[in-house]
């Protein structure tokens, strides 16, 4: 049996099993969450495979429009195909008009086969074909269904499961760090997510652009589902994790390990620092600008929100400050003037020393 989970203060005094009581119930909550997200992705995996593979379509059919790799030679095959087949039509409804110069019997034999190839015309793709990754393996397909309902579900579940984790550490935490810690762990689920948005609509459509179309012209290109799906969860994953910058500087802020003037200070490294960050993601020259301006601008909000952060020495020291000035009031004047008894014991007479 998983026991309940109760709050706990940092006063309380645990047994290592009661920690691990805790832990397990906190673990099975946190697991809990997670199954019932996998169930309900798992349940609509068509609609995340469709929103993962978007990026990847909207790039391959911009070179099959190119007549590039497998895509773009499959859609001039196509193209080629269709004309032939209006063109087809066309003739075929100027034999069977009655001016054409053919007897009655051959404009009979000839009108049948009008509707017949409009209904082969109608079967033929639109799109071009093979803009989806592809599997190589029989069970390929269902192992990366699951992969990524195990992804999204994860993405879903994180504010529950950072919440137990909170749960579990707020007790070793001081007073004055559990008020930090609070809404700063408010606003990771915010930026995670912030993150994961802007990996898919900026940084995943850029790294696309980039390795695919890297040396196309040397290389057939076919994209495999389960690295490509790989690649799109670690891009939107590392950038929720980037994106959690703010967060990193205003608690170290809140602790005391770095002030603002030292983040506005070292403002130049910061830009190179963002900058290193960019490059280890996947993209070209572009995907880097897009990605060192959005790093630096939550570096430059970090600087603005610490204005209203405060170190928790600035915070204490003042109250036990004002709270020494109030219990020791300064004495009166004659009696400053009146030597202790130490000082008096420790005089020395220099006419006597002579």
């Amino acid at each position: 049996m998983v026991r309940n989970v109760r709050t706990i203060s940092h006063e309380d005094r645990l047994s290592l099993v009661d920690h691990l009581e805790e832990l397990r119930a906190r673990l099975f909550i946190s697991g809990a969450v997670l199954a019932v997200a996998f169930g309900l992705c798992l349940w609509q995996n068509h609609e995340l495979l469709h929103i993962i593979n978007k990026p990847l379509k909207a790039q391959t059919r911009k070179q099959a429009e190119k007549g590039q790799n497998t895509p773009g030679q499959a859609l001039l095959a196509q193209q080629g195909l269709l004309k032939v087949a209006h063109d087809t039509e066309k003739a075929l409804q100027t034999l069977t008009q009655p001016g054409s110069g053919l007897g009655g019997p051959a404009r009979s034999a000839l009108e049948p086969l009008i509707p017949a190839l409009k209904a082969d015309v109608a079967r033929v793709p639109s799109t071009a074909p093979g803009d989806n990754p592809a599997v190589f393996g029989v069970g390929e397909g269902f192992t990366t269904t699951i992969m990524i309902s195990l992804y999204f579900a994860l993405i879903i579940s994180l504010p529950v499961i950072l919440y137990e984790l909170y749960g579990f550490i707020v007790p070793a935490l001081k007073p004055h760090e559990r008020r930090a810690a609070r809404p700063l762990l408010l606003a990771v689920p915010f930026l995670f997510v912030a993150g994961v948005l802007f990996g898919y609509f900026v940084a995943l459509p850029a790294a696309i652009r980039f390795f695919v179309n890297f040396n196309s012209g040397e290389f057939n290109v076919i994209v495999q589902a389960s690295q490509y799906y790989g690649f799109a969860a670690t891009v939107l994953l590392a950038l929720g994790m980037i994106f959690q910058i703010p967060v990193v500087i205003l608690g170290a802020i809140r602790l005391g390990l770095v002030t603002p003037r030292q983040l506005r200070k070292n403002r130049r490294y910061a830009v190179l620092a963002c900058a290193v960050v960019a490059a280890f993601l996947p993209g070209d020259l572009i995907t880097l600008f897009l990605e060192t301006v959005p790093l630096y601008v939550l570096y430059e909000a970090s600087i603005l929100l610490a204005r209203f952060v405060k170190p928790p020495d600035e915070e204490t020291g003042g109250a036990e400050a004002r709270g020494q000035a109030s219990a020791d009031p300064a004495p009166p004047a004659d009696q400053a003037a009146q030597p202790t008894v130490q000082q008096i014991i420790d005089h020395v007479d220099p006419n006597l020393s002579a």
